[in-house]
């Protein structure tokens, strides 16, 4: 007897390398193998490649190709820009703006700045994960130098009003930097029409390859060196590049801007359907349902369950936690604690993230994979 098929709905992790994209890597592994930086025809190829991709990249949110400096991921960008900033822009003032809710990665790095002399200022979000506007005005002061916000959050798809964001920013002096990764592929993002003078994402994000990243900073954007050892991607980060990645960084950036109506329209369809499914199920909600967020996500909260006991239940479904496990110990997403959602209700809450590949029959099993793991765990607790 056959096994009942899984179904991976965890897109927001990662997605897998889109099968046109792999064919364009796979020549730069073996025949158009060279370093890109060797002052010789085959060196030259591969540059040529490289410069590509970068236009290619840049094209997708709307920024010029020499505003992009290729990394190994979003992680390493963060601390490539942030750091870069700090360094070269300390006389500008010590005093950065940032969000509760946005990923580790900034989150670490901030901390690292403070420990570094800077001063970090938390904006406060609503129970559905917005910003507050006003309290971001009053954070604001002659000395901010940077306000760090993302555009799209990882866990619950929210999106944050980032051109007005931007707008106080500006008015006050300070530079804006986003982290982008969730965004790009599923929404529109234009770089110069929202504001964002510094961005951050990934390539696997968008069915490119894992071990490629970016970050956009605009041309009137002063970053430091703190990598050295050459002067490879604009000085900003030495080593050979890693070219069959970044070729397929480059063509999934193009193939996701071509597909990108078609693309949202489908999966935001989808998803609705099948939230509407979830909230026949009792004691379920949609967290910051009636918010703008992006198409493929949705943050499921399940009251009066064990959170654990139910995940291990619902196990023909890839999705994520609202949680991160760290050493075995489970702690409730700094996200949704954030939000004002208790630990008991962050535990027993799941990101579920479709993606190109997600059809509407994944979803009914999926469907009723919850409604069985939930009604068996109530059925036990009741026991």
């Amino acid at each position: 007897m056959l096994k009942p098929a899984k179904i991976y709905l965890d897109h927001n992790a990662t997605t897998p390398v889109h099968e046109q994209v792999l064919e364009k890597m796979l020549p730069y592994f073996t025949q158009n193998f060279a370093n890109p930086h060797s002052d010789h025809a085959f060196g030259w190829d591969a540059s040529e490649a490289l410069e590509q991709a970068r236009k290619q990249v840049a094209n997708l949110i709307n920024a010029r190709a020499s505003e992009i400096t290729f990394t190994s991921g979003a992680t390493e960008a963060a601390n490539l820009a942030l750091f870069g900033f700090a360094k070269e822009n300390r006389n500008k003032g010590q005093h950065i703006i940032s969000c509760r809710t946005e990923h580790k990665a900034v989150l670490e790095t901030l901390n690292a700045l403070e420990k570094d002399g800077y001063e970090i200022g938390y904006v406060e979000v609503n129970c559905d994960g917005i910003v507050d506007l006003e309290q971001f005005q009053n954070l604001l002061r002659p000395d901010t130098s940077m306000v760090v916000m993302m555009l799209a959050n990882n866990e619950t798809g929210v999106i944050q009003d980032i051109s007005e964001i931007s707008k106080l920013a500006h008015q006050n002096g300070s530079l804006v930097m986003s982290d982008i990764t969730q965004a790009v592929g599923k929404i529109e993002v234009d770089i110069k029409a929202m504001g964002i003078d510094i961005a951050i994402f990934s390539s696997h994000k968008i069915y490119g390859p894992k071990g490629a990243g970016a970050f956009y900073s605009s041309s009137k954007t002063d970053l430091a060196r703190y990598m050295y050892g050459g002067n490879q991607e604009n000085g900003m980060r030495p080593g050979t590049v890693n070219v069959p990645a970044v070729v397929g960084f480059g063509f999934a950036s193009e193939l996701a801007s071509k597909q990108l109506q078609e693309t949202s329209e489908g999966m935001l369809l989808l998803r609705n359907d099948f939230e509407e499914q979830l909230q026949s199920l009792e004691d379920v909600q949609i967290n910051a349902k009636d918010q703008d967020r992006l198409p493929n996500t949705t943050s499921l909260s399940v009251h009066n369950v064990d959170g654990d006991a139910l995940y291990r239940r619902m196990n023909r479904i890839a999705i994520s936690r609202g949680s991160a496990c760290t050493s075995n110990v489970i702690e409730a997403s700094h996200v949704l604690t954030a939000m004002g959602i208790e630990e008991s209700l962050a535990l027993a809450t799941y990101r579920i993230s479709l993606g190109k590949s997600t059809t509407r029959q994944d979803l009914n099993l999926a469907f009723e994979n919850i409604k069985t793991a939930i009604n068996s765990i109530r059925k036990t607790s009741l026991v």
